[in-house]
């Protein structure tokens, strides 16, 4: 057991939370890669690959719990730096090369690992809003100057994600927005700023609706217009018969997520019994969740965001705990991206929200996301740690107090004592009390 908690350290509750989504990911993965299996002629090199990966993203978090907090700060801004450079070139390869997967480029591959450079954005801009925030606390508030830099920084960044990736890009603002009114921004800015965002986001829907897909496709750096336009039309669209609907079509991913979610029942097929995982070409990545209720039913469901709401509100503890702004503020954060993906791709895949592609934190299968989101894990890891040696501080400190107040009270009593009358024999023995009292002062 000592051996497990000097390897293990840090926050139990995060430890197992994210042991158990890494358990229910490598059950559903298995089942849900058919069409992968398929595809490579291999039943068990999908799941090999899922495995390798989580392996090494244990290790990542093992790695990263083991970093003092203090350290983030600095890493953000090389990664920043990194990132930027990663997505310009990301950018420019699919205009230059037209290398893009699903009308969209966004991965680099290293050495035959896919890579999305927009997953280390998101961490290098969550620090970063973490680290600002932290040093423009005043009295009144987080300070204009704290407010100019995150602004500036998320927007840069934003535009160099969403011509790509509209729902990582827009992820990525609403947990920066949220982070600024826990960070304490002044309530008019806050305010200016969604009202700004809202009718930036009614204007550009109102465009996509009047204007027509080939003047869209036309459009530089409009080349996801297209696909924009047609999943928000899809999800308004007047509801159709069971009967005369299309899963054949462009909806064919939303219908048999739908269809998985409907056969289901409080306990589900069981794993590994799921039938829509055929037809659904990315059942192991964006639609997961679909599977997870198809097989483990309505409690497995409610297991899994049961998961997601124990990790916001365990980190909002370890938050609490802490005597500094900035790692407050950085778990938040963390928790506050993962928690809002995993709500995102939960409520596509029971249609709640438009189809937006962001896979479920730690579950989906994935390279660059999994491995990142195993650094945010060991990042609240590293911060809990540190909240637990204040822990430890405060205790300590409140022993010897307790043990000074003792000693303080019996040097009264002795005292007392001593002014008391005495007979010749108390007399006698008075010398070696003074002599006690002197050694529990020195003590």
């Amino acid at each position: 057991m000592n051996l497990i908690n000097s390897i293990f350290k840090g926050d139990k509750v995060i430890w197992m939370i994210f042991l158990m989504l890494c358990l229910i990911s490598i059950t559903e993965v298995f089942s849900a890669s058919s069409t992968l299996t398929y595809g490579s002629q291999s039943h068990w090199g999908p799941i090999t690959q899922h495995s390798i990966l989580l392996m090494f993203g244990v290790f990542i978090v093992w790695f990263m719990h083991n970093i003092p907090y203090k350290w983030f700060r600095i890493f953000a801004y090389p990664l920043l730096l990194v990132s930027v450079i990663m997505l310009i070139v990301v950018m420019l390869m699919g205009f230059i090369s037209g290398d893009r997967v699903n009308g969209a480029a966004r991965w680099l591959t290293f050495f035959g690992v896919a890579f999305q450079p927009s997953e280390l954005a998101k961490m290098a801009v969550i620090i970063l809003t973490a680290a600002f925030l932290s040093k423009g606390q005043t009295e009144d508030g987080a300070s204009p100057q704290a407010f100019k830099w995150i602004l500036g920084i998320t927007i840069f960044v934003c535009v160099l994600i969403v011509p790509e990736n509209y729902s990582t890009g827009a992820l990525l603002f609403a947990t920066v927005f949220l982070m600024m009114i826990i960070g304490r921004i002044q309530w008019r800015k806050i305010l200016l700023l969604g009202g700004s965002l809202g009718a930036i986001a009614l204007l550009f829907v109102s465009f996509l609706a009047i204007t027509p897909d080939n003047t869209l496709e036309q459009i530089p750096m409009g080349h996801r217009f297209t696909t924009v336009k047609h999943r928000l039309i899809n999800f308004g669209e007047e509801k159709v018969p069971a009967a005369k609907y299309d899963i054949q079509g462009d909806g064919a991913q939303v219908a048999h997520a739908r269809i998985a979610i409907a056969t289901s029942n409080v306990v589900g097929k069981g794993p590994g019994n799921s039938v829509e995982r055929d037809f659904l070409s990315q059942a192991y990545s964006d639609f997961i969740f679909a599977i997870i209720i198809e097989e483990l039913g309505l409690i497995g469901g409610i297991f899994v965001v049961f998961l997601y709401i124990c990790l916001l509100i365990r980190t909002g503890k370890i938050a609490q705990k802490c005597d500094r702004t900035f790692p407050a503020f950085l778990v938040l954060g963390i928790a506050l991206l993962l928690v809002m993906q995993a709500t995102f791709n939960m409520c596509v895949a029971v249609g709640l929200v438009p189809v937006t592609g962001q896979p479920l934190p730690l579950i989906s299968k994935g390279g660059t996301s999994t491995w990142i989101n195993c650094a945010y894990i060991g990042m609240i890891l590293s911060v809990s740690r540190y909240t637990a040696k204040l822990e430890e501080e405060r205790e300590a400190m409140a022993e010897a107090a307790a043990q000074l107040g003792e000693a303080e009270e019996g040097i009264e009593e002795i005292g007392e004592s001593v002014e008391t009358p005495i007979s010749e024999s108390q007399t006698a023995f008075e010398p070696g009390m003074k002599e006690a009292n002197n050694d529990t002062l020195m003590e």
